[in-house]
């Protein structure tokens, strides 16, 4: 469903309209060109302490988060299948961030998955093992209301055959994995919307769960479910919604190898620099600092959860293709 994003709210508007001051040219991984620089911040003493210390919530403006997979280019083609043709998700005309690198977009529900080729920047990359044997964004897990049809999907792309097993609850799950090695769990589910389009789940890997689990509740400011026993996967998941997304915590080992730059998480907010205040002032660490990006009507700040997993938050303009309907 093509969601209208309402536009910056007027504290953001006051910033950006602050004279200029000095620039400075940023790269995000994918290769688009942001500026970034101090006309586009909250000035010191505008926001409260209470402010400054609440969550991101009630700035967010999707029912939904995205989220995005890097993968070597060679095999864009064969993940544009799996996602498009094997999984049955939505394609959606694709963002041309420069003249050679798409960001390849699929529709779950209200939200995206965004696929990029090319394993670029200063991320780690490490997916050796599957979901168990390391650190950051594991898996994604998708939802279906037929295990025959999910079968078929794979078959005539060309994938192997998902191989199911019942578990406790009467549920149906199988584990498979996308071309570029990420684990990727089908659940089937009686009611379910096709397509998965009641949403997507994020599986990720913490090397101190009370550390994210604070992170992802106090300062995002996701709804906090109660935990539930995953024994197919061999571990307890601690769950974060918000509205269609369901980021799920686990641990399952020490001094595992990192992997932040496989995937990460993407929210649609009304104000980013509010968000860039509030983690300045807690001291979040920052992959890229409080930025517009050129020709895309974005202002966009990166932070790193615990792990250093990329949780983005975005603000979309009017003249953006989200506030168009264009996606």
């Amino acid at each position: 469903m093509k969601r209208k994003i309402p536009v910056m709210l007027a504290g953001a508007m006051l910033a950006l309209a602050a004279p200029a001051l000095a620039q400075n040219t940023l790269t995000t991984p994918e290769g688009a060109i942001m500026q970034s620089g101090d006309d586009l911040a909250y000035a010191p003493g505008e926001l409260t302490e209470a402010q400054l210390n609440g969550s991101a919530r009630h700035l967010f403006r999707q029912d939904s988060m995205n989220v995005f997979r890097r993968f070597p280019r060679d095999v864009t083609e064969q993940m544009v299948n799996f996602y498009v043709n094997a999984l049955s998700l939505r394609s959606l005309n694709p963002i041309q961030l420069t003249s050679t690198q798409q960001m390849i977009l699929t529709g779950v529900g209200s939200g995206q998955v965004k696929l990029s080729a090319g394993q670029l920047g200063d991320r780690e990359y490490n997916l050796e093992g599957g979901y168990a044997a390391g650190t950051g964004i594991r898996f994604f897990a998708f939802t279906y209301p037929d295990r025959e049809v999910v079968t078929q999907r794979f078959v005539d792309a060309g994938f192997a055959a998902p191989e199911f097993a019942r578990r406790d609850d009467g549920l149906w799950q199988a584990l498979v994995r996308d071309p570029g090695g990420f684990d990727i769990v089908i659940l089937i589910r009686n009611g379910a919307a096709d397509h998965s389009d009641d949403g997507v789940g994020v599986g990720i890997h913490v090397s101190d769960l009370e550390e994210s689990r604070r992170f992802y509740r106090e300062f995002v400011g996701l709804d906090e479910m109660p935990a539930v026993e995953a024994p197919l996967l061999g571990t307890t998941l601690y769950p974060y919604r918000h509205g269609e997304t369901t980021l799920m915590l686990y641990d399952m080992g020490d001094n595992l190898p990192v992997d932040n730059g496989s995937a990460g998480i993407q929210y649609v907010v009304g104000d980013a620099p509010f968000v860039a205040a509030m983690g300045e002032h807690r001291d979040v660490p920052v992959q890229t600092p409080l930025n517009k990006m050129t020709g895309f009507d974005l202002v966009t700040v990166w932070f790193s959860d615990p792990d250093g997993v990329t949780n983005y938050f975005a603000q979309v303009g009017p003249n953006s293709r989200t506030a168009r309907g264009e996606n």
